[in-house]
């Protein structure tokens, strides 16, 4: 069974910056995609950057060069590289994974519990 753990959430001021991981266990694709979603309250559930195994990386237009997406395929954990934090950014930040290539932002496969992120002013 996939398991997707995510940590590294918190609490910053503006400009802040944090890293969240992502632990994956319990798939053998070598074909696949992982990504970071988040969901502001009272909002649809979003995507921010997606890697599949061919090394192809996509991010939400408006958060191009604010976000990093890396992986450690040794490891099979995810990173997500957020500076440059604004109030805006808050939200749950969930992991995700699909036996899909190129999945682009598309909300598909397992999603972990979610980390918290929260940015004050």
């Amino acid at each position: 069974q996939v398991q997707l753990v995510e940590s590294g959430g918190g609490s910053v001021q503006t400009g802040g910056s944090l890293r969240l991981s992502c632990a994956a266990s319990g798939y053998s694709s070598n074909s696949d995609c992982m990504g970071w979603f988040r969901q502001a309250p009272g909002q649809e559930r979003e995507g921010v950057a997606t890697i599949d195994s061919d090394g192809r990386i996509m991010y939400a237009n408006n958060l191009k060069g604010q976000f990093i997406i890396s992986k450690d395929n040794a490891k099979n954990i995810l990173y997500l590289q957020m500076s440059n934090l604004e109030p805006g950014d808050t939200g749950m930040y969930y992991c995700a994974w699909v036996a899909l290539k190129d999945c682009k932002l598309l909300p598909l496969g397992y999603f972990g519990q979610g980390t918290q992120v929260t940015v004050s002013s």
